[in-house]
């Protein structure tokens, strides 16, 4: 029963966040300068694709094996960053195309980071090996990068560029092997640096 409570006081507070992420907006802005315009086709998928590009903050979390990984050693490639829980069923929902992408667009430099919402890392894990996803899960226990990244609603997407800047943000479950979203990504990693 305490554990129930304890999940919808959580579902709760991100429900709240998702408001107040529609009244203030996502990020501080720190080292601004224009972004691309990116063709409407592409951004089907209702990507926020900000007017300046902003650096994406730093963080450094574990992965399952208990191995830090850090943003800023993986400069150079495409980082897909999705916010999610094992609760979440828009979460669920959305992750077997991210898998999908992953397969498809690992060689060619894009990584995908699973930032997961205060879970242990034998939930974390088992869920990753009952859906069969490949990617990379890090355990974000404090939630400190669910906070710096503003990600108060889940499933939340933040895209970064091989340079480190935000490209574009997502709220919501997507179809992140749509033929849309693959061209967005195949234009983030034809981009260079």
């Amino acid at each position: 029963m305490a554990a129930w409570i304890g999940t919808l006081a959580i579902a709760a507070v991100i429900a709240a966040g998702a408001v107040i992420y529609g009244l203030r907006g996502s990020f501080s802005p720190k080292q601004e300068r224009a972004a691309p315009v990116v063709d409407a086709k592409v951004n089907k998928l209702g990507i926020e694709i900000p007017a300046k590009r902003i650096l994406a903050p730093e963080f450094a979390l574990e992965d399952l094996a208990g191995t830090q990984v850090s943003l800023s050693e993986l400069r150079g490639k495409v980082v897909f960053l999705n916010f999610w829980a094992t609760w979440c069923l828009p979460c669920v929902r959305e992750m077997p195309a991210m898998e999908k992408l992953h397969r498809q667009f690992e060689k060619d430099g894009l990584v995908i980071l699973a930032v997961n919402f205060q879970e242990s890392a034998d939930r974390v894990r088992d869920f990753f090996l009952k859906h069969h996803l490949t990617f990379t899960a890090l355990l974000d226990p404090d939630a400190k990068v669910f906070e710096l990244y503003q990600a108060w609603a889940l499933p939340a997407s933040v895209i970064i560029n091989k340079r480190g800047e935000i490209a574009g943000k997502a709220v919501g479950a997507k179809d992140w092997y749509s033929a849309e979203a693959r061209q967005y990504f195949q234009q983030l990693i034809a981009e260079t640096t």
